[in-house]
């Protein structure tokens, strides 16, 4: 059965598996100073033009996100996002267990507003009777594939530093929303718009690793002290620096994602031709077909992917997802499979 449920299903670019074979036997210091993780951190200062910046790197998603949120707020202070939201529905309470609440706001496409942030704002004014929301989380993609524009997260950016709001922004798949057709947004733009985003590249091409980036440096004030007690300092943090180091060499981290999305576009074009609509409008490598359930049954039969949600009696939304490294020939495969 072929993997699109998820886009992590196979190891690493081999470029990464060659360097780290051919540096394996350099002897490095550790703890993220090695040469490599240095190289590779003053890579990424350059591509966001932010030369003060503090980068780390950590092991995955859900790691970054709660050492940053955790470091960031006081023991009162709480988290807006979406309901949709990594750290709200996929995170096993990991921020919560922190001592902190998280806010949802309902939303069917993933994103949040300026106007709901405002509204959740407004409801949390009993002081000290209620948490004071501190900081907005947004996703980029969001888990529903869809993208901020740039006018949405300027317009989130402005809010927030007008409502002292810290704004951070979870870049999991963050590649794969740089790269779509209809983005808008540069990696640049958004170290000047968020106060602290990561990197994700356990999902695009690496073996696992994320980039946690305070574009400005006041706001990492003692994290290295959070990433050591919170076990997610590595003693080997050269496997990390490396990946990313080769990640950022000619743009390769665009590339992968950028064919993640082209296979994804392909199947939503078939689907389309076969006249099937979507449960979110389709924009990177994360789809949400909504089609038949007897369709559904037989396409299970040759791969594996998230029955969704149902819509009827009769049909259901599926989430497809591809890789850098899906292969064509299953694609086409897929696309076969809805004519039958």
């Amino acid at each position: 059965m072929y993997n699109l449920k998820i886009d992590y299903a196979e190891g690493a670019h081999p470029a990464i598996l060659d360097k780290l074979l051919e540096t394996n036997f350099i002897q490095q210091n550790g703890y993220g100073i090695d040469d490599f993780t240095l190289e590779a951190k003053a890579a990424l200062r350059e591509k966001i033009n932010k030369p003060e910046a503090e980068i780390y790197f950590v092991s995955g998603g859900t790691q970054a996100n709660l050492l940053v949120i955790s470091s960031l707020l006081r023991v009162h202070e709480a988290v807006i996002c979406a309901n949709t939201g990594h750290i709200y529905a996929n995170e096993t309470g990991a921020i919560e267990a922190t001592g902190h609440k998280v806010i949802p706001i309902e939303t069917k496409e993933g994103k949040i507003t300026v106007d709901q942030v405002e509204q959740t704002l407004a409801s949390f004014q009993l002081r000290p009777h209620v948490v004071k929301p501190r900081l907005v989380y947004i996703s980029n993609t969001t888990e529903l594939g869809t993208l901020y524009t740039s006018k949405e997260l300027r317009a989130l950016s402005d809010f927030c530093r007008a409502n002292d709001l810290l704004l951070f922004l979870d870049g999991a798949r963050l590649g794969h929303a740089l790269t779509a057709a209809t983005n808008d947004l540069s990696l640049e733009e958004i170290a000047d718009l968020v106060d602290v985003f990561y990197i994700g590249a356990t999902k695009n091409g690496a073996l696992f690793g994320e980039a946690i980036v305070f574009p400005n440096p006041k706001w990492a004030l003692d994290f290295d002290y959070s990433l050591k007690q919170k076990g997610a300092l590595l003693a080997k943090g050269r496997v990390l620096g490396i990946q990313f180091l080769v990640l950022f060499q000619d743009d390769l981290y665009f590339k992968l994602a950028q064919d993640a999305n082209r296979k994804a576009d392909k199947i939503v074009e078939a689907l389309y031709e076969n006249g099937y609509a979507f449960l979110v409008e389709p924009a990177s490598n994360q789809i949400f077909p909504i089609l038949p359930l007897v369709l559904i049954q037989r396409l299970q039969e040759e791969f594996d992917f998230y029955v969704w949600k149902p819509i009827n009696a009769e049909y259901a939304a599926i989430r497809l997802i591809t890789s850098w490294a899906t292969d064509e020939k299953m694609v086409d495969v897929f696309i076969s499979m809805l004519t039958e």
